[in-house]
């Protein structure tokens, strides 16, 4: 059985007409999600690419500080062991150079774009070049596989033509930027929202891009016998804040919900699960989880790794009550289907699911809340180290609805 692992970097998934998005076109995403099983609350354990890929190549979360057992498999090997050819395609240094991309049998490193010009076609563009590559690979595919394919995408080079940017431009507003360098800065409390407008309408541009590039990914899938029968996921390492918080690209990597909020779509041989959406919480190392499951390879459990299969079959309707993000700098936040609170130099709370993009903090009035999840993500981390989160007690109702 193949398998084909999309990701994605900073593609925020507010920007995607499947997670609510009614501005920008994207009709590709919306026949996959059609296609597939869409998970709504998924969390990165951490920003940081280094240990996010740990927890997508070996379950083992970024807040885990001791190394996973020895019997507990990487996903290539994983792969390997159930007869599977493995490959990593991608244009970033960091998981090309990451510990567990050795245990791949090939590696295919798309140079990154150093000088980004906006380009005159799609065809040039640093997305249709690696998206190109993508399927060239898969054109001379044979046997089973797996295709683990991580694409710097909104975070490298915004060179999308001018014409998909001034797509989303009105009679009235200021030109869009024409830079195509990816924007990363802070903004003052008093920001001109012009430029904040130009800024969101270049991104725009570059989500109808990826949309293009993912379209003609899906129409070759499609044509082809490779593609029929493989399992495709397409998810995202991080997202792009566009404001948020003053926040415009990766600044402090403050883990606001633009930032660690992203989509996660799988689309199983032969349309099971197809149309299928849940409000569980998930989590990166789920991901290593299902593959494992898909070959039918066994493997010590991982502290919290959970297959998601089960909610695609209909067996349980949710994985887990809780799941931790670790920041920078001592930064922390725990979730709940209640309730996001982050910590770094203050606490902030924020009402869930509501509250998609964490904009009315509340902790000043809910000082109960703030102090038993701040208990609560302390006891999760402790169990991390002690590989016992299965065992801690189910969180109470104010937790998991908010109501008291």
């Amino acid at each position: 059985m193949s398998a084909i692992c999309l990701v994605i970097d900073r593609l925020h998934s507010g920007y995607l007409g499947a997670y609510g998005n009614s501005w920008i076109e994207t009709p590709a995403f919306d026949r996959l999600a059609w296609q597939s099983f869409v998970f709504d609350q998924v969390l990165l354990d951490s920003p940081c690419l280094d240990r996010l890929y740990r927890s997508y190549w070996r379950g083992w979360h970024a807040m885990c500080r001791g190394g996973p057992p020895d019997g507990q498999p990487a996903v290539a090997a994983m792969a390997s062991k159930a007869g599977t050819r493995t490959v990593l395609l991608t244009d970033e240094p960091i998981v090309a150079r990451h510990p567990l991309a050795e245990e791949f049998d090939e590696l295919v490193e798309i140079d990154p774009p150093w000088q980004p010009q906006t380009a005159g076609e799609i065809e040039e563009t640093h997305l249709a070049r690696c998206f190109a590559q993508l399927i060239s690979w898969l054109e001379s595919a044979e046997g089973p596989f797996l295709l683990w394919c991580h694409l710097g995408g909104l975070g490298t080079a915004w060179d999308a033509p001018a014409v998909f940017r001034r797509t989303y431009w009105e009679e009235g507003d200021p030109n869009p930027p024409e830079d195509a360098e990816a924007p990363d800065r802070m903004l003052p409390d008093q920001y001109d929202p012009d430029e904040l407008l130009g800024i969101t309408q270049s991104y725009a541009g570059q989500v109808t891009l990826l949309d293009a590039c993912l379209g003609a990914l899906l129409e070759f899938l499609d044509g082809s016998r490779a593609g029929r029968e493989s399992l495709l996921t397409l998810t995202s390492s991080r997202g792009f804040p566009l404001g948020e918080h003053n926040r415009v690209g990766t600044c402090d990597e403050a883990v606001y919900g633009e930032l660690v909020h992203v989509p996660l779509m799988i689309r199983f041989p032969g349309g099971s699960g197809a149309g299928g959406r849940s409000h569980s919480l998930v989590e990166p190392s789920d991901l290593w989880a299902t593959l494992l499951e898909y070959w039918n390879v066994k493997s010590p459990p991982s502290p919290t790794a959970l297959s998601l299969l089960p909610v695609v079959r209909g067996e349980i309707s949710t994985l887990r009550d809780r799941l931790c993000v670790e920041g920078q700098g001592g930064e922390r936040a725990i979730r709940t289907p209640a309730w996001y609170l982050r910590v770094r130099d203050k606490p902030e709370l924020f009402a869930k699911p509501d509250d998609r993009w964490e904009i009315n903090d509340v902790a000043d009035r809910c000082h109960e809340v703030v102090e038993c999840l701040g208990d609560v993500m302390a006891q999760y981390e402790q169990a991390l180290q002690a590989g016992t989160v299965a065992d801690l007690p189910p969180l109470n109702e104010v937790l998991l609805s908010g109501l008291a």
